[in-house]
């Protein structure tokens, strides 16, 4: 199931902006908690990696942050991860309906105006679950995500809020 951890977990941190036509297209930051027996929370890593990237030469860190913007991913604060969701995302009803990521693939998505829910099953490793995306209102949204696994369970929480409207460096996710 580690495997699976970051493709589902950073899919599911774009599943906000599936429904709503009143999302907010623009850099998003992302803060996840996770849980799964056996591995560290997510946002404990993800924290310990900035502190490590500030020890860092400046050049070799200038060179890190442009990679990952370039893969649609930046740092955010405190373990948070930014992403860039387009105006087009931001719009689309059947973003995630029959996606596949990696060895993943949702499934029973359903969407209303404030939420969006399915399943999400994976072949490597094994693991099935379910997910659920709130949208409390166009800069904000909530996620939970929890998968089974002969490994355990995972559990994901995922706070989402919109930063500004230009995502700068940070270029879109290939869908």
């Amino acid at each position: 199931m580690k495997r699976l951890l970051v493709p589902a977990a950073l899919a599911l941190a774009a599943l906000g902006p599936v429904h709503a036509a009143d999302i907010k297209p623009g850099l998003w930051e992302f803060k996840s908690a996770m849980s799964m027996p056996g591995m560290p929370d997510m946002s404990a890593q993800m924290a310990r990696m900035q502190e490590e990237m500030k020890k860092m030469p400046p050049e070799a860190r200038k060179m890190m942050e442009q990679q990952m913007a370039a893969q649609g991913v930046a740092m955010g604060s405190g373990g948070a991860v930014r992403v860039c969701i387009t105006p087009d995302d931001a719009k689309r009803s059947d973003i995630y309906s029959g996606k596949n990521d990696g060895s993943c693939t949702y499934s029973n998505v359903t969407n209303t105006a404030k939420s969006v829910k399915g399943k999400i099953s994976c072949t490597n490793p094994k693991a099935s679950g379910d997910f659920e995306a709130v949208i409390d209102s166009p800069t904000h949204f909530t996620s939970k995500m929890n998968m089974q696994s002969a490994e355990g369970s995972m559990k994901a929480d995922t706070d989402a809020r919109w930063i500004a409207a230009d995502c700068g460096a940070v270029k879109p996710t290939a869908r």
